[in-house]
């Protein structure tokens, strides 16, 4: 009793741990932090190690153990075979004091002939093998393989070493020698090793402590956090360096006069604070300098003291461990106080074992503290109500002492009870973790360049874009001859729109869009003079199945019961006006007024319209009803109406362009080339059909395995192959194929495929808009994913990022060059140097995917420099756009009337 009230101080209450905790907290930001780092105190040194095991590792490596008096060298082979097995052979060797106070380069060259020995030993110096060095100084670490020394520690003294980088002193060292060969991969920390080793054998480890002679943690950070190092995808694991947690001040209230002492004593005073409070280096002689205070106040050994107990680092901390003991432990602290020349009583006994338990709780509540915020942050960073984790430990104290790691564990269970934290106890993380930082480096430099080679077939270079401009030239020159057009595949189909808007346009006009299983009615009031601009009403009429499938004449009552109920919806009844038609299934024009369908797609399959013209099939309906008369001026094909939407606002524009499910363009074209209508004058639409190019195989060096596939498990193999890698419908069935190769070659997902991934359709087109969005953060691309059944690490989501990026924007390039053809073509039709003209776009992957534009616009201005082309978005090509056709068109027939 006597002695809690005595040592009061040093027993933390729950509160006080909380703020301990919420302090690092505090510190660890700071350390982060570009503009705080200089003065932070808690360092948080990028490692530069970017992902930890996924237990597919293997290979033969070595391993340098350097960060104290001996030196180890290490052979460690991991397999994976499904069975995840390390060996491991290792040699130690001694470091002469001489050669710790020599030049660098005599140490260096030590190292390298300890190496040599080693590897003629295992008759392994003809191989070149990866090695890791584990490397334990402070050091200012600028990439995996390159550390540079800050100071030389633990009675090191080596000249010329610090400030510089001891990979290439070590290779500088081999090279020399010439008779072996090494690549080093990585320097390690003994802490990131650690977290290394246990990450191996349990994937949910991210934290690695060590509390032994020193204490250090590290633990895996978001990159988005590390102002220290460019980028922010993916994740790095962070040396926290936290023994010096303090050295600025912050934990003054809770250190005591003991802490005091036992720093100005110390070889470093001021500095690692915190670590003075814990590890073993310390807690031995923090005990011992209690024991003498309470005996000089003659509270103990009735006041006696000998020179032992009064001989700084006489009690050791290993006394601490024995002493705690639960059995021997008193007749431990009667053997080791008699040995120091004390003549204990019982009473002196026990309370030299409430002393011990006392400094040695202190240190794993402290620990627990720390270790808690760093816990507590990961969970934030990843945005979770409960985080389940691993924490791989090792050290002396840890592993020795007989309560330290159940004292630990509960505090940090106290501080954080949402979270369910395993401790794993690490082996030899400086050894085997080394090796371990250096097979995932090799796997992930491995995969990596695997990845990239399949990608490369889908990056175009700007020769073959030029190529694929210049192939769709030809499509469209094929398409308009009146001789090749049968056997063309781009159909370049007149559309007898022979004018776009000129703004003097006015009246009601009535539209009909029908292109999938909505159907639209909308009155449009088009105005001109001061008052110019477009008014309009719609309302969306759904088409039952049965209907789509029925016969023609049901098709056409329901579009004109529509048409009626919408007349009546409007107060109109009776009114005969203009209507324009959007008819968005293949046709075959032979006047503006005249459409004959080729053939039903999009599921419809109504009966006796095929080969039908649609106009005249609708006013025969209209005449079934008798009950209104309405003018059918024009059947418009909804690329056509984009153009005709923006030509209202814009009187350059002159081409359509639809990028959406599907894709598709249209153009102003001259008569005189448009061989399959009579007459020279003027100009007309043509609708290109271009989802069709490349359907004779022109195309066919630049489709991948995976256009293939898609193509073959689509309604329609062989057809619209260049819809197949550009439009919305297709894209996301790119990636799907893509991110399934991947994994079946183990380069993604663990290589696990899920039934999910196996679906067709599932990577819906708007997931690729959102994961690209530049705001997202990687966990929303890691939700996305989950919503699709697949879990993925931190690494997947970068890596189906960079897919989607690669798919995107290869589309975005193709459309470009297909632009591209289209401007060339206007602009030599006119006999132009250089032509100024506006593109109407239109289509959910052109407005909604962040760069798919960007892409598109600086392919065109690439492959087309005569032409300045601007792009404008149009606002409901299909319904607005049919009615400013017929309104044009009714322009110029009242004229003509004139």
């Amino acid at each position: 009793f006597q002695i809690d009230k005595y040592l009061y101080h040093m027993r933390l209450s729950e509160e006080t741990l909380q703020e301990v905790s919420q302090r690092f907290g505090r510190e660890m930001e700071k350390g982060l932090g570009a503009d705080t780092n200089p003065t932070a105190s808690v360092k948080m040194l990028p490692t530069f190690v970017r992902s930890t095991p996924d237990g597919t590792e293997d290979g033969d490596f070595l391993a340098l153990d350097l960060g104290g008096t001996n030196f180890r060298v290490l052979r460690v082979k991991v397999s994976d075979n499904g069975l995840q097995k390390v060996e491991m052979e290792n040699q130690i060797y001694a470091i002469p004091e001489e050669l710790m106070r020599g030049s660098g380069v005599q140490l260096f060259d030590h190292i390298a002939e300890c190496l040599a020995n080693f590897m003629e030993k295992l008759k392994i110096k003809d191989k070149k093998l990866p090695l890791g060095f584990t490397f334990s100084f402070p050091c200012h670490q600028t990439k995996l393989d390159e550390s540079i020394l800050v100071m030389w520690t633990k009675g090191f003294k080596c000249s010329s070493v610090e400030g510089k980088d001891v990979v290439s002193m070590l290779r500088k060292s081999i090279k020399k020698r010439g008779d072996f060969d090494i690549d080093i991969v990585a320097v390690v920390n003994d802490t990131v090793g650690t977290m290394m080793t246990c990450g191996y054998d349990d994937h949910n480890c991210e934290v690695g402590l060590i509390v032994g002679t020193g204490t250090n943690a590290c633990y895996m950070e978001e990159m988005r956090h590390i102002d220290l190092v460019e980028g922010d995808e993916g994740r790095m694991c962070i040396n926290m360096e936290w023994g010096a947690f303090g050295d600025d001040g912050v934990l003054n209230d809770i250190r005591t006069e003991f802490d005091r002492e036992i720093d100005m004593g110390s070889l470093n005073p001021g500095k690692q604070l915190f670590e003075k409070m814990i590890s073993g280096m310390y807690m031995g002689e923090l005990v011992r300098l209690i024991l003498v205070k309470m005996a000089k106040e003659g509270l103990l050994f009735g006041g006696k003291l000998t020179p032992d107990l009064l001989t700084t680092g006489h009690f050791e901390t290993r006394y601490v461990s024995a002493i705690e003991k639960e059995k021997e432990g008193l007749q431990k602290a009667h053997e080791i106080l008699t040995k120091l020349g004390l003549e204990p009583s019982h009473e002196d006994c026990v309370a030299t074992h409430r002393i011990c338990q006392i400094v040695s709780t202190r240190s794993a509540n402290l620990c627990g503290a720390t270790l808690a915020a760093v816990l507590r942050r990961i969970k934030e960073n990843k945005g979770l109500d409960r985080l389940r984790s691993t924490v791989g430990v090792d050290g002396s104290v840890y592993k020795k002492h007989p309560h330290f790691a159940r004292r630990l564990h509960k505090t940090v269970r106290k501080l954080l009870p949402d979270c369910e934290i395993r401790f794993v106890r690490s082996e030899d993380g400086s050894g085997k973790g080394a090796a371990m930082v250096t097979a995932v480096a090799y796997r992930l430099a491995a995969q990596h360049k695997a990845r990239q080679k399949i990608l490369e077939a889908l990056k175009l270079s700007h020769e073959q874009l030029l190529e694929v401009k210049q192939r769709m030239r030809i499509e469209m020159e094929k398409g308009l001859g009146k001789e090749t057009h049968t056997e063309a595949t781009v159909k370049m189909l007149p559309t007898y729109v022979c004018s776009t808007p000129d703004g003097t346009e006015k009246g009601d006009f009535l539209a009909l869009d029908l292109g999938g299983t909505n159907f639209r009615v909308l009155l449009v009031r088009v105005r001109n003079g001061m008052r110019r601009g477009v008014e309009m009403h719609n309302k969306i009429y759904s088409i039952p199945v049965e209907i789509m499938q029925g016969t023609g004449e049901e098709l056409f009552d329901h579009i004109v019961h529509c048409i009626s109920d919408f007349l009546e919806y409007m107060g109109m009844k009776g009114v005969s006006l203009p209507l324009g038609f959007t008819f968005s299934f293949p046709c075959q024009q032979n006047n503006l007024d005249e459409g004959i369908l080729l053939k039903w797609t999009k599921g419809f399959k109504a009966t006796g319209c095929e080969g039908e013209d649609v106009v005249n099939l609708l006013k025969e309906a209209i005449h079934r009803r008798e009950e209104f008369d309405l003018d059918v001026v024009a059947v418009v094909n909804d690329t056509v109406g984009t153009m005709m939407t923006c030509g209202y606002e814009d009187p350059y524009c002159e081409v359509g362009l639809i990028v959406g499910t599907g894709s598709n363009a249209c153009y102003m074209e001259e008569m005189r080339n448009v061989e399959l209508v009579e007459g020279e004058e003027g100009r007309m639409c043509v609708n290109m059909e271009w989802g069709a190019f490349g359907d004779n195989g022109c195309l066919d060096d630049i489709r991948t395995e995976f256009d293939l596939a898609v193509d073959e498990l689509s309604l329609n193999p062989g057809k619209q192959r260049f819809e197949k890698m550009i439009s919305g419908m297709y894209l996301g069935e790119i990636v799907r194929n893509i991110l399934m190769d991947f994994t079946k070659r183990g380069l993604l997902f663990r290589g696990r495929i899920s039934e999910r991934l196996k679906t067709r359709g599932i990577f819906e087109t708007k997931f690729l808009s959102q994961i690209e969005s530049d705001c997202l953060a990687l966990l929303q691309v890691r939700s996305i994913l989950q919503h699709l059944g697949l879990e993925s690490t931190c690494d997947d989501s970068i890596i189906v990022k960079e897919v989607c990026t690669v798919v995107a924007r290869r589309a975005a390039q193709l459309c470009g060059a297909g632009m591209a053809a289209v401007v060339d073509k206007i602009r030599e039709n006119r006999g132009l140097d250089f032509l100024k003209v506006t593109v109407g776009v239109d289509g959910t992957l052109y407005k909604l995917h962040p760069h798919f534009s960007t892409v598109m616009h600086e392919t065109v201005k690439q492959l087309s420099p005569k032409c300045e082309v601007t792009f404008l978005q149009s606002e409901d090509g299909s319904g607005k756009g049919a009615a400013l056709i017929t309104a044009v068109a009714c322009r110029i027939r009242e004229a003509g009337q004139r």
